[in-house]
């Protein structure tokens, strides 16, 4: 019965032996001895230090950084030097891998911690990729990644360096610097391997045995926890970034007069992302619109409303050259979203033939205007109330700038701190833009300039306009038409001797018959011409004015009807052709396109 006993209890430590075999790779020599040593840790002392773990380890949403504060967090007291590689899909912000026990998923190394007397280590440099080509059946760390189990050197012969060391010339630094024991634990989160961490002792420490990978596999759990959190954060922050770039403008249209430089910088903060927008829109007449917002909260559903919002006011701009009243039709648009949202806007319409802005703002902070001298000041635009707080209307305000000077818009994340108040805010940034060279303004310098302690917690939209001269190649002429029936022959006369200092009498035939049918429609239905505008760019552009409020259509005319077939023959003729309001009433156009 006795003996029966004892077969039994060897049998049962055969198992567990075998059942810790099977948990973890575990190399042992014989000048290692049978007997493993003791664990250095209590279990109190256990527990109170992964607990003091998770308060150092994952401050931060950063994937690299919560790497480096595992490496930095277990030397010295849980190994003399430490590496933690990171799987390459990790790093870019994918899944990461299954345990197959097949393939090895390319690493890259993240993160190195070594006491000042290993200084003499040659870990794989932190940001390069780990090969493991050269050594793939051998390299320990690759049978770690492999089959997500820990790996064990209590004490490491001289084969055993180059098997743990990723090249020779490292094996060689290992042995000199008296690397004599090794171990190897995978970051595993949720089910999925992210990479591996490696520890070393050298020296007079004791080497490591099966409790220290117990709890370096406990330590490297919770890393790989924070590990994960962090790469989902990236990835939430990538997509929502992602989206916000793809509903701004992605290229600038050609302004004449007006060049323009666009920035938008997104927030370091996942959910500070969503709700700034700008906008560039060519309007008739070579007029420029700038459009800049903010729409209030962040995130996903911030970045639709603003997409949505941004569509809108193209539209809008398109119909009405009025800052005012687009903001106007913007807000009844606001508050038909059905999403409890509200935004600051900015409008301002560019007219180089007078060079002079035409601004209405919603909420929005104010614009900055610096002179050609380099003097910078806040404009007073009227502020009216927020879109989609339902208060109208909007009072616009006009002026004149000087050739070079620049106009800066901005949200309110460019100037925005946690503790200084708006004054202070804006009187940073007039500072700011007056001790800066334009050039430097230009290029977007104010939002590397503003930023608190590299921590922006909201995104932040620049634009810079600077009013210019026409280039050689675009000429612009405005006229005042006469208000009796002259104005039709005065019209024609006017653009066709224009259209020969241009060199384009080639275009005289079809303009002066286009020219002849707005003017005719503005004396029947408009109370008369007001201007005529022609404007030579990459194709030629006519444009009449009158005080009408009613933008015209083309109309089915019968074989009958003495009339109505004028803008018929305009969408005949010219490339394209349309209408909008304006302060005064409305501007009717017709583009042609430049032979050669």
């Amino acid at each position: 019965m006795n003996g029966g006993g004892s077969r039994a209890r060897r049998l049962t430590r055969r198992l567990a032996a075998q059942r810790g075999a099977s948990r973890q790779l575990h190399i042992r020599h014989p000048e290692a001895g049978t007997q493993l040593r003791a664990d250095r840790f209590t279990t109190a002392a256990r527990l109170r230090w992964l607990h003091t773990a998770s308060t150092r380890i994952g401050t931060t949403l950063d994937l690299e950084r919560t790497a480096q504060e595992l490496a930095e967090f277990s030397v010295p007291r849980l190994a003399d030097g430490a590496a933690v590689d990171l799987l390459e899909s990790v790093l870019m912000g994918e899944e990461g891998e299954r345990v197959t026990g097949a393939a090895v998923p390319l690493t890259r190394a993240i993160a190195v911690k070594a006491l000042d007397s290993l200084s003499g280590l040659e870990p794989a440099p932190v940001g390069e990729v780990v090969d493991h080509s050269r050594r793939r059946e051998t390299l320990l760390t690759v049978h770690c990644l492999r089959n997500g189990r820990p790996v064990l050197v209590s004490r490491m012969t001289d084969e055993d360096y180059g098997r743990v060391a990723p090249t020779d010339s490292a094996a060689d630094a290992m042995r000199r610097q008296g690397v004599h024991s090794y171990m190897a634990v995978p970051l595993i989160a949720r089910g999925v391997l992210l990479g591996s961490a490696d520890f070393v002792r050298a020296g007079g420490s004791p080497p490591f045995n099966r409790a220290d990978v117990e709890l370096a596999g406990q330590l490297a759990a919770m890393a790989a926890v924070f590990m994960d959190n962090a790469r989902l954060y990236g990835r939430e922050r990538e997509h929502v970034v992602s989206l916000q770039r793809s509903l701004l403008p992605r290229a600038t249209p050609h302004t004449p007069g007006l060049r323009v430089r666009s920035h938008y910088a997104p927030a370091t903060d996942a959910h500070g992302v969503g709700g700034d927008w700008y906008d560039v829109v060519a309007l008739p007449g070579g007029r420029t619109a700038l459009v800049i917002g903010d729409v209030t909260g962040h995130g996903l559903p911030a970045a639709a409303t603003m997409g949505r919002l941004r569509t809108v006011a193209r539209t809008l701009m398109t119909l009405d050259i009025a800052p005012d009243r687009v903001l106007a039709r913007l807000d009844l648009a606001t508050r038909d979203l059905e999403d409890d949202q509200v935004a600051t806007c900015l409008c301002a319409v560019y007219d180089p033939a007078d060079h002079s802005y035409t601004l209405a703002s919603a909420g929005h902070p104010p614009p900055l205007l610096v002179d050609g001298d380099g003097s910078p000041y806040f404009l007073d635009v009227p502020v009216g109330a927020p879109l989609g707080a339902g208060v109208i209307p909007y009072d616009p305000l006009r002026l004149c700038v000087p050739e070079g000077g620049r106009l800066v818009l901005y949200t309110d994340g460019l100037i925005k701190t946690r503790t200084d108040d708006v004054d202070v805010q804006l009187a940073g940034l007039r500072a700011t833009v007056g001790a800066m060279p334009p050039g430097r303004l230009d290029e977007g310098g104010l939002l590397a300039t503003l930023r608190k302690d590299d921590a922006r917690f909201d995104e932040a939209v620049l634009q810079v306009a600077e009013a210019c001269a026409l280039p050689d190649d675009v000429g612009l002429r405005v006229w005042d038409l006469p208000a009796d029936g002259n104005a039709a022959s005065t019209a024609r006369r006017l653009v066709n001797e224009q259209l020969t200092r241009w060199d384009l009498a080639d275009l005289a035939d079809v303009t002066e018959l286009v020219v002849s049918e707005l003017v005719g429609n503005a004396l029947r239905y408009g109370g008369g011409p007001g201007q005529l505008r022609l404007l030579r760019d990459d194709r030629l552009r006519v444009e009449v004015s009158d005080t009408g409020p009613d933008l015209p259509q083309i109309q089915h005319a019968d074989v009958q009807d003495e009339g109505g077939r004028g803008l018929q023959l305009i969408n005949l003729l010219c490339r394209r052709w349309g209408s909008c309001r304006t302060a005064d009433g409305k501007v009717v156009w017709a583009e042609q396109n430049i032979p050669g």
